[in-house]
C-alpha cells in the first residue's frame, strides 16, 4: 500500500523572497546551482517557489549557500515581504 505524504510546510514563498533579497533572477539562481553541480532550470525553481515541486535536501543546502542565508530557519519561518526587491 502506497501512501502519499502531503506537504505540511510550504517554503516556496520564502525561497522566492530569499532569492530576490540575494538579487538573483530565477535564471541566474539556476545557473549558480549548475556551477555547483546541481542540475537545475528556471522552470524547476519556479515550480519550487509555487509549491509544485519537491525540494531535495542537497538543493536546500545549495540555496543556503547561493542566497547567503545564515540559518535554515530562514527557509521555514515566515519572511517579511518588506525586504523583497
Amino acid at each position: 500500500m502506497s501512501t502519499k505524504l502531503s506537504q505540511d510546510v510550504s517554503i516556496g514563498e520564502n525561497l522566492r523572497i530569499l532569492r530576490k533579497r540575494a538579487g538573483y533572477s530565477q535564471e541566474r539562481a539556476a545557473a549558480q546551482l549548475e556551477l555547483m553541480g546541481i542540475s537545475m532550470s528556471r522552470e524547476i525553481i519556479s515550480q519550487m517557489e509555487s509549491g509544485h515541486h519537491n525540494i531535495r535536501i542537497s538543493v536546500l543546502l545549495a540555496f543556503k549557500q547561493v542566497y547567503e542565508v545564515d540559518s535554515f530557519d530562514d527557509f521555514f519561518v515566515q519572511q517579511e515581504k518588506g525586504g523583497d526587491r
